[in-house]
């Protein structure tokens, strides 16, 4: 740092103060530019091409990495599309183009352990004039469909989704290719699909409705119902390729909210084919970060029958490109149907040192809610069998063991080669990957888990990947409820009432809660009093009255939010406003007159009951009586779902004040 402090003289004391604060100034802005250079700066990587005849050498020119502090050592890797149909993973690809003319050439690169921003690249233009080298198809897809991906998607970035094709038929064909995307169980889209490149013809279709054959390969008719797909076949071409093309593209439809359909035509036996589909991730997948996400190529390889391969691919949305990571496919669930759910999840590693690993430990945090004792390894990477129980081998496997809340899966006796590792050029070739199910513990509840996994290679410190984490759409509880209120402050109060409640399903502990209750209630107001009226003759004529008013009401409560805490399974409080008005009133006074003759100097009270009145009024009126009143009161029973009962105090802001309920509620 430049030191900014010297000798002020007197006479220059402002003007050397004044230089001072602006070169502060410019050394700061610099120290946060510098600060703020791997976020905001867009890093770009570009290439050249190195063309002698129709052969290209590509050198890239990435910029500088800014290495992760306390990551294994940043990386690149690239991925090429050459224009022509074809592509590659290597850094410095040699690609022999067939035919003379004009391509434009994509690249991608993928910082790892970097802290930059991922660099972006625009396409460049290569024109090829002469052929002097003969021309070598791309190595063979050993499969008739096969999804690829350049990268994980990160939200906000673009990646290429690579459809690769055969015709496994022995004479040309035509058909149809589907690319599904955008899963229906997220609420947000996953992608946009802002580009796809096709290099032999194929044609972008739209259909409103999925239309198939009606018939198999071997031209045996097919029966089928369009109301409902049932269909009944005689025979199959080939037991390996699924025949229903209706369902399979009607469940496809129901799981994803977009597609993508491509017509091809004059396909040699053979031939292999790719399409580039570029997609943009959303932004809003930012909170979905550590969840699995699918796409789905349907490959129809001949259009005159309905036998078709399925292809799904699964994918990561991760906030960086690092190879060590945990994901699930379980980050939004619907915890109603959680029991009937698998739940999935996935470790990868790279082996980034200069040698092989031969063990490799993985220890995962294995959330309370889940039992770890179902845990079942569905797919590995390196490819091994389960170790023995007690019993020591010479062999490759996994073993699987479990401590408090971790299980551990440890590859023994492998050979997994370092990513520094002298002549390895492939990347791919020092990752490997643990995918495992498991099942809801007995104590499986409505809370958010996190999850994620220290990988130990060899002797080697750990590291520690991103948290996988799950966590369940609120849903949706609708309660019935029933019970009776009563206000000691009115004389004979009888009320019943009848309601629903609405809040979130089974939560585990804090919830706000809404409820509407419609009830029928009587009390009575008796009043007693004496009115006298004074004679010439020194008498008093009494007229001792009593009116008893009834009130019969049907009245309307609701409680627009109350705020509920499970205390356990069985115990819960709460508290809340609560509004409540009479939607209709009846009210019935009966007055009641008796008369007596009241002579005070002789001591004289003479009851006369032939001078006794009594009168009737009714009135009847609609929303009126409004009331304002906070609350507190407890459950107990099946607090979080099921049946319970519950008290509840009222305090009203005006008369009468309190008032206690007793209820019985069921919660759906």
């Amino acid at each position: 740092m430049i030191s900014l402090i010297h000798h002020i003289s007197p006479q220059s004391n402002g003007k050397n103060i004044l230089t001072i604060t602006i070169a502060t100034l410019f050394y700061l802005t610099g120290i946060a530019q510098e600060e703020q250079l791997s976020d905001s700066v867009q890093r770009t990587v570009t290439f050249t091409p190195h063309i002698s005849g129709n052969a290209v050498e590509f050198l890239p020119q990435p910029p500088p990495l800014i290495q992760m502090a306390g990551a294994p050592k940043a990386y690149y890797s690239y991925f090429w599309e050459f224009g022509d149909g074809n592509y590659s993973r290597e850094e410095q690809p040699l690609h022999t183009y067939k035919n003379q003319g004009t391509y434009e050439v994509n690249l991608w690169a993928t910082n790892h352990y970097d802290n930059g921003k991922t660099p972006s690249t625009r396409p460049q233009k290569l024109e090829v004039k002469t052929i002097t080298e003969n021309y070598n198809d791309q190595a063979s897809l050993g499969e008739d469909l096969l999804l690829q991906r350049n990268r994980e998607p990160v939200p906000e970035e673009d990646i290429v989704v690579i459809l690769s094709y055969k015709n496994p038929k022995p004479y040309v064909t035509r058909g149809k290719l589907y690319l599904f995307y955008n899963e229906q169980q997220y609420k947000e889209k996953n992608f946009e699909l802002i580009d796809t490149r096709t290099y032999h013809g194929e044609r972008s279709i739209s259909e409103v409705e999925f239309a198939y054959t009606g018939i198999t390969a071997n031209g045996e008719p097919m029966l089928a119902s369009t109301a409902n797909f049932s269909l009944a076949r005689q025979q199959v071409q080939d037991t390996t390729e699924r025949t229903n093309l209706p369902l399979t593209l009607e469940e496809s439809k129901s799981y994803y909210k977009d597609w993508s359909i491509l017509e091809f035509n004059q396909m040699a036996p053979e031939e292999e084919r790719n399409i580039f589909f570029s997609l943009r991730t959303a932004p809003e997948m930012l909170k979905d970060t550590s969840a699995i996400v699918t796409v789905r190529s349907i490959y129809v390889p001949d259009e005159n029958y309905d036998n078709h391969k399925v292809k799904d691919m699964e994918m990561e949305i991760v906030t960086s490109h690092d190879p060590n990571r945990m994901s699930s496919n379980a980050t939004v669930m619907n915890y109603r149907l959680a029991n009937f759910k698998t739940f999935r999840y996935k470790i990868r590693f790279q082996n980034n040192g200069e040698g092989p690993a031969n063990t490799i430990r993985l220890e995962t945090e294995i959330p309370e809610i889940f039992d770890k004792s179902t845990i079942e390894i569905e797919d590995l990477h390196p490819k091994c069998p389960i170790c023995p129980d007690d019993k020591e081998v010479s062999y490759s496997c996994i073993d699987t063991t479990y401590k408090e809340n971790k299980a551990i899966f440890t590859f023994k006796n492998i050979y997994l080669p370092g990513s520094e590792q002298q002549n390895v050029k492939e990347y791919d070739s020092t990752k490997g990957f643990v995918k495992y199910r498991i099942k809801p513990g007995k104590n499986f509840h409505k809370i958010e888990t996190k999850s994620r996994t220290a990988i130990f290679f060899d002797k080697n410190e750990p590291v520690i990947t991103n948290y996988a984490i799950t966590r369940f759409l609120p849903g949706i509880s609708i309660g019935a409820k029933a019970g009776y209120m009563w206000s000691p402050d009115l004389d004979h109060h009888k009320e019943y009432f009848v309601g629903a409640t609405i809040s979130p399903y089974k939560s585990y502990r804090g919830y706000l809660q809404a409820e509407i209750m419609l009830s029928a209630n009587s009390f009575d107001k008796l009043k007693t009093f004496t009115e006298e009226v004074i004679g010439n003759n020194n008498t008093i004529d009494t007229y001792r009255l009593k009116a008893l008013e009834e009130y019969r009401n049907i009245s309307l409560y609701i409680v627009p939010v109350s705020y509920r805490y499970n205390i356990n399974n069985y115990l819960a409080v709460g508290s809340g406003i609560q509004f409540r008005t009479d939607l209709s009133s009846a009210q019935c006074t009966t007055t009641t007159s008796e008369y007596s003759l009241v002579i005070p100097s002789e001591g004289i009270d003479f009851r006369d009951n032939t001078k006794d009145e009594i009168s009737q009024t009714d009135v009847t009126h609609a929303f009126q009586n409004f009331q304002t009143g906070i609350f507190v009161g407890f459950n107990a029973g099946l607090a979080r779902i099921g049946p319970s009962i519950g008290a509840r105090y009222v305090y009203n802001l005006n008369n009468p004040h309190n008032q206690i309920q007793l209820y019985a509620i069921w919660k759906f």
